[in-house]
């Protein structure tokens, strides 16, 4: 069974104001065209489909043309989809028992009340069935109604909720879920666009995944396994931040075999509409460097001058259109960040002007400026008196 393992769209995101729909709009119909190319058994989205729990009429109109145009692929391909921490579980399981008739499965929200179970799909192939559980976001809060014990971390609240499902494992077994996992507490790797808790509360281990064959897992946004090779992130479709610059996005493809064999996993790189770029350099350098197929990509910059540049905003942005952040990175500025612990010495005004020029320009006063400096200090003693 041939498996598109994809999470983490976060349809309607900005990238430092700029908005992301044209690039998710493209990324998507790549996605699309793929599966009408390669065929899989069932494309699974591991949460976050939104960026924000009231998405945008814009992003809803995505990701409906989006879930339409794979539903047009003939023979029929399943979806199966979760909501993560970004989502509204009510908006995403609307219309779900409307759409399951279309091979589009929808899980908002874990069990809450004692009668209800993890939502599980069954699909199968030349080997036999093969059983997806559908387990959304799952806060301790969540589901403290289906035990008699006090659920008091993410970790104790996701291993109770797959116990009580009794999986059989004998049976071919797919979990997708949308959690921060870690394998005996080694994280996985995280970007800069991710949202995490403080103190790592929200930790789940990988130990409650070993009922299953795979673990089809969303939240982080680097492709990674976590613990074992079956255990994985696929991460995000598109770099949804300055550090995830010139990462290759892709598709996580998951071929499961019969029961006991391990999954054969692969990557169907993803191309995007614009790069995001990481510059550091003089500013003549960078000038220099700049290409006409860069100028429309999302770009951080860095300056390395140590003597201020000449109008360095506007000339960039005579080269770049979409520019993200312009920082400033030299001897000057790496001074200022620096806590000194030394004394303040001399703080009469002629000292502290005198250290604060050496700070912000990395040498003394010419002879001629110490003058000068001088003459205005003793008219202004002047004027006071």
């Amino acid at each position: 069974m041939k498996i598109f393992h994809l999470s983490d769209l976060h349809i309607g995101k900005q990238l430092h104001h700029y908005s992301l729909l044209a690039e998710q709009k493209h990324i998507l119909k790549q996605i699309v065209e793929l599966a009408e190319k390669e065929m899989p058994d069932a494309v699974v989205i591991a949460g976050d489909i939104f960026d924000v729990p009231v998405p945008s009429a814009e992003a809803v109109a995505l990701f409906d043309d989006f879930l339409s145009s794979l539903n047009d692929i003939t023979p029929r391909i399943p979806v199966l989809l979760i909501a993560g921490n970004h989502d509204s579980a009510k908006r995403i399981d609307f219309a779900s028992s409307i759409l399951a008739k279309h091979d589009v499965y929808i899980a908002g929200m874990p069990p809450t009340q004692p009668e209800e179970q993890v939502k599980k799909v069954t699909l199968a192939d030349e080997f036999g069935e093969v059983d997806f559980y559908l387990l959304p976001f799952v806060k301790p809060g969540y589901v403290r109604k289906l035990f008699a014990d006090e659920i008091k971390s993410y970790d104790m609240a996701v291993k109770k909720v797959l116990e009580r499902e009794k999986i059989d494992t004998s049976r071919r077994n797919v979990l997708i879920s949308h959690q921060f996992y870690t394998a005996s507490g080694k994280e996985p790797e995280t970007c800069d666009s991710e949202i995490r808790m403080v103190g790592g509360i929200e930790n789940v281990d990988t130990a409650v995944l070993e009922p299953f064959d795979y673990a089809a897992l969303g939240h982080i946004h680097k492709a990674q396994k976590i613990g074992k090779e079956q255990y994985r992130y696929c991460g995000t479709p598109l770099p949804y931040s300055v550090s995830e610059a010139e990462t290759e996005k892709s598709i996580t493809v998951v071929e499961l075999g019969e029961k006991g064999s391990s999954p054969k996993i692969s990557r169907l790189p993803l191309k995007p509409l614009r790069q995001v770029r990481k510059l550091t350099g003089e500013l003549e350098e960078i000038l220099a460097a700049a290409t006409e197929d860069m100028r429309g990509d999302f770009v951080s910059i860095t300056l390395t001058d140590e003597v201020e540049a000449y109008h360095p905003k506007e000339r960039l942005e005579a080269n770049f259109d979409r520019i993200l952040e312009i920082r400033i990175d030299n001897a000057r500025t790496r001074k200022i960040l620096e806590f000194s612990e030394e004394p303040l010495g001399d703080l009469s005004p002629y000292g502290a002007f005198c250290a604060f020029f050496k700070d912000m320009n990395g040498r003394e006063l010419t002879e001629e400026e110490d003058m000068m400096l001088k003459e205005v200090l003793q008219a202004e003693t002047e004027a006071e008196e």
